[in-house]
């Protein structure tokens, strides 16, 4: 019976001629014993030495084999382990209650040593064929998740080239959109170090808000290049048409929902698209939000962007921005984010 597997079997017994005549049988399968005279012993061993399946005794004083198996069935790192009962006592409810402790198998002393390698050959090869499936399967999630980071990377690739038509039709400067999103970000910063805002924001969070910032003016996409550069006062029509590019940027980023860590970064993209067009004294739209109501990305974004615009294509410097910013504090934006904005508008660029 010998073969060419060399797997490690812990054997659990408190009776030394058990032991040695167990050694013996699994030594003669070609197989590695390691043997342990007691359940704590055992699970010493079980940590340095790794066996692929464990040989144990029922009856045993301080620890007996069914606390062993209930103990090892309970660890992560056991739980797979094969556990194979001995017992002199071959009871029906015995052998029941050593399977429903998760044991693989029963085997009945006297020992028999063909049985006893048939046994153990049969649980080993199952082992094996487990530990490859679980070998696949983690294989196949890498595989998975890769694909899909893969994925995810092409559609922000996507959504940023759209953002970026979006941008043209809406005749902003090349660079806004990349000012934009670094500015929330300096805000977004400005903002965790605040008390009024403590908990509020995390790093993780804040990463996301400056790659999805970009994206809060996708919805343009939708409207008429003719009605976005139009330089004249626009139609009560035309302006309603505008009005539905917030909802036409979300419902277009929200069909894009797949996972749950895409999902972080389009649900905060969704919010910046819908509402950065809310104020905060509740005459914004779409949906006419006032105050704590309106997400706090989308407050991080509005003020941004009117600080780009104002800075960008108007031409106004730092100073003239924030001063007309600040008359348009507690209405349009968040009197307590545009004093931070205030306090930190240096960092902007």
């Amino acid at each position: 019976m010998k073969t060419t597997r060399k797997a490690k079997i812990l054997i659990v017994d408190d009776v030394e001629i058990n032991r040695y005549i167990l050694k013996e049988i699994i030594e003669d399968m070609g197989d590695i014993p390691i043997t342990a005279e007691s359940g704590k012993m055992a699970l010493e061993l079980m940590s340095k030495e790794h066996p692929q399946l464990v040989l144990t005794d029922i009856s045993m004083p301080e620890m007996d084999g069914y606390e062993l198996c209930r103990i090892l069935k309970k660890n992560e790192e056991t739980k797979n382990i094969p556990v194979v009962f001995i017992s002199a006592f071959d009871d029906p409810e015995d052998i029941v209650e050593g399977f429903s402790l998760g044991g693989e198998d029963y085997i009945t002393k006297p020992f028999i040593p063909e049985v006893i390698q048939a046994r153990v050959g049969v649980q080993l090869r199952l082992h094996e064929m487990q530990e490859q499936l679980i070998e696949t399967n983690r294989r196949l999630q890498v595989s998975v998740s890769e694909q899909l980071e893969q994925m995810e990377s092409e559609k922000k690739k996507i959504l940023y080239a759209m953002a970026n038509v979006a941008a043209q039709n809406a005749d902003y400067e090349e660079e806004h959109m990349k000012r934009l999103g670094q500015n929330c970000r300096i805000l977004a910063q400005g903002m965790q170090l605040s008390p009024m805002f403590e908990g509020q924001l995390s790093d993780t969070q804040i990463d996301t808000i400056e790659i999805a910032a970009p994206l809060c003016d996708i919805g343009n996409i939708g409207i008429p290049k003719e009605i976005l550069q139009k330089r004249e006062k626009l139609t009560q029509e035309e302006t309603e048409v505008i009005e539905k590019h917030p909802d036409v940027g979300a419902n277009l980023l929200g069909d894009l929902q797949v996972n749950n860590d895409y999902n972080d970064f389009i649900s905060i993209a969704i919010d910046m698209a819908r509402f950065h067009h809310e104020n905060w004294d509740g005459s914004g739209y779409p949906e006419g939000l006032k105050g704590e109501k309106i997400p706090l990305a989308a407050q991080i974004v509005s003020i941004m962007d009117r600080y780009c615009a104002l800075t960008g294509e108007k031409a106004y410097s730092r100073e003239e921005a924030l001063e007309v910013m600040k008359e348009e504090a507690g209405i349009k934006f968040n009197p307590d984010i545009y004093n931070i904005c205030y306090k930190i508008s240096r960092q902007f660029c």
